[in-house]
């Protein structure tokens, strides 16, 4: 996957590949030089010079900032260290405190490298497809949303052999009523789209373009019945291999792991430290916490964000001096990036093919019924 070093800022000769506007039959180019014309340029308040293009089909004029991930923002030095900050498990208002800004500054540039996130990982899948042989190992990470009676699932494939995180889907679902929670709030989402299986079923229709032609899409997971009830009503479900590892009962701490427990562990590692990872350096993800995530959306951009840090930036191991990263293992990378490169150019999402869900969520048209008011994404020429 070819991804510059060099930030748009930082280019001396920069060269347009495109119109910026959405609306702009040349916004979608994607082979050719773009005809663009020059039109003077700018300074910044820090006596900088951007230089203007005008489009010669749509005849709107745009600047060398439209393409930066800073795009539109008055303070974009804050860009990088939130983004370094987020990943390193502190809250909102821990980090406008060190870096002299609003909360909800660092909420609204949550949600902007969330976005940034979610399509680049939408970039990398589009240059895996039909080349998937590895197998993949899903489970559902369970956390919370607003409180423990809002449940909320995601789904997390995993490579068997490489560790990259191929993809995210959310599984809000309906905890059992106990005596103490008689009344429990609806979760969020449409509802033919919420449960496991629902999530599975998308999940899959996701992961088939992937695999390698000739080759049926090996999947390995533990033994919840949604699973295999949605790949039952697959009408793919021919070219999938699943393999269920149940998870028994476990004789205690300290105690000897039985040879199923031995089977079931070793099946499913690769997802199980992504989710101690994620236990680990996501604040509202913690075992011992009472900070859950208030939205459905806000969580899904922030996991977002931390599958970015887990393919192309984290090592595998920091054990061991090993600092290959999974997108390296693919070819997709050839060095770890750093939160530089990641942000080295702005992503315009009617230039990525997206799934049905994964447009909702950038979108944030998953709202969450127990809170009052819901934001969407609605601006037309932001990200």
């Amino acid at each position: 996957m070819f991804w510059p070093r060099t930030p748009v800022p930082r280019l001396q000769r920069f060269r347009p590949p495109f119109c910026p506007w959405p609306g702009c039959p040349e916004h979608l180019r994607r082979t050719g030089p773009y005809p663009f014309r020059r039109h003077g340029h700018y300074l910044t308040p820090r006596g900088r010079r951007v230089p203007r293009f005008r489009c010669p089909a749509c005849g709107r004029l745009f600047s060398r900032q439209s393409f930066s991930t800073t795009y539109y923002l008055k303070r974009p030095e804050l860009l990088l260290p939130i983004a370094a900050a987020l990943q390193a498990g502190s809250s909102h208002r821990q980090i406008a405190r060190c870096l002299g800004c609003a909360p909800s500054t660092v909420t609204r540039l949550s949600a902007r490298l969330g976005r940034h996130a979610l399509l680049l990982i939408a970039r990398a899948l589009r240059s895996l497809q039909g080349q998937l042989h590895e197998p993949l190992v899903v489970d559902h990470f369970e956390t919370f949303e607003l409180d423990q009676s809002l449940a909320l699932g995601i789904a997390t494939p995993v490579g068997a052999s490489s560790w990259f995180l191929y993809g995210l889907d959310p599984a809000p679902h309906r905890r059992p009523l106990k005596r103490h929670r008689p009344r429990i709030p609806a979760p969020s989402g449409p509802p033919g789209h919420r449960g496991h299986q629902h999530s599975f079923r998308r999940l899959l229709d996701q992961l088939l373009p992937l695999r390698a032609e000739g080759r049926p899409l090996r999947l390995i997971t533990d033994g919840l019945p949604a699973y295999r009830q949605a790949l039952r009503r697959h009408p793919l479900r021919g070219l999938v291999r699943l393999a269920c590892f149940p998870n028994p009962k476990r004789a205690g701490r300290g105690k000897a792991r039985s040879p199923e427990a031995l089977a079931r562990d070793r099946a499913m590692f690769p997802v199980d430290a992504l989710h101690a990872l994620l236990r680990h350096s996501v604040a509202h993800h913690r075992r011992e916490t009472i900070a859950f995530g208030r939205r459905l959306n806000a969580i899904l951009e922030r996991m977002f964000l931390t599958a970015v840090w887990r393919n192309f930036v984290k090592g595998r191991s920091e054990r061991r001096p090993d600092r290959t990263t999974p997108a390296m293992r693919l070819g997709l990378a050839r060095e770890p990036w750093g939160w530089r490169r990641v942000l080295a150019r702005r992503l315009f999402v009617a230039r990525e093919s997206l799934p049905e869900v994964w447009g909702q969520l950038y979108r944030r048209e998953w709202p969450t019924p127990a809170l009052p008011t819901n934001t969407t994404h609605a601006l037309r020429q932001a990200f």
